[in-house]
């Protein structure tokens, strides 16, 4: 790639290469964020796929893939994904934000601030219709719904066991979350 073909968050992705194995990098409104997986978070980010298999394809599934949303610096890497049937990457080969249908967001101790907080608030902005929290130190699913002007309209809290249900939604589906473990 040309270096003037580069933006501020390609060149700071650059610099962080390569992450050591076990980690994964996000940069949240410029600030870089390193987190430790965990077996309980690939656990549950592991159940929501196979459950969003029952009706997506793989293509249309993705985690820990970066996506640039809307704001200053977002480069985010969402722990699940699903992006609409007919979604085209970018020049670069990143999925586009304006294609993305559903994310879901596992708690990480260190950086759950910016899963409640800025990437909420971003998710809105970008129209993301479907954004799902599960925080594994609460033993708790957020849903929300309904994005307008950088917020979410609808909220809905259910205790893991509890089905998330969102058949009224782009998903189509009910999620169950009992195999969810804690952490």
């Amino acid at each position: 790639m040309a270096e003037s073909d580069q933006t501020p968050l390609d060149a700071l992705f650059e610099q962080l290469e390569p992450v050591p194995e076990g980690y994964r990098v996000e940069i949240v409104e410029g600030a870089v964020y390193m987190s430790p997986q965990r077996a309980a978070h690939w656990e549950i980010i592991l159940d929501i796929v196979e459950q969003l298999r029952a009706k997506y394809s793989r293509k249309q599934i993705r985690s820990d893939v970066r996506m640039d949303f809307p704001g200053e610096m977002n480069g985010f890497c969402p722990d699940v994904a699903v992006l609409r049937k007919d979604a085209q990457p970018t020049k670069k080969g990143h999925p586009r934000y304006q294609d993305v249908e559903f994310v879901a967001e596992v708690i990480s101790r260190n950086t759950a601030n910016n899963d409640y907080g800025s990437k909420k608030a971003t998710y809105a902005t970008a129209g993301v219709p479907v954004y799902l929290i599960a925080d594994p130190y609460t033993g708790t699913c957020h849903l929300f719904t309904q994005p307008k002007d950088g917020a979410y309209l609808s909220e809905l809290t259910a205790a893991f066991g509890v089905p998330v249900d969102l058949t009224d939604t782009v998903i189509g589906l009910t999620l169950t979350t009992a195999e969810f473990p804690r952490d």
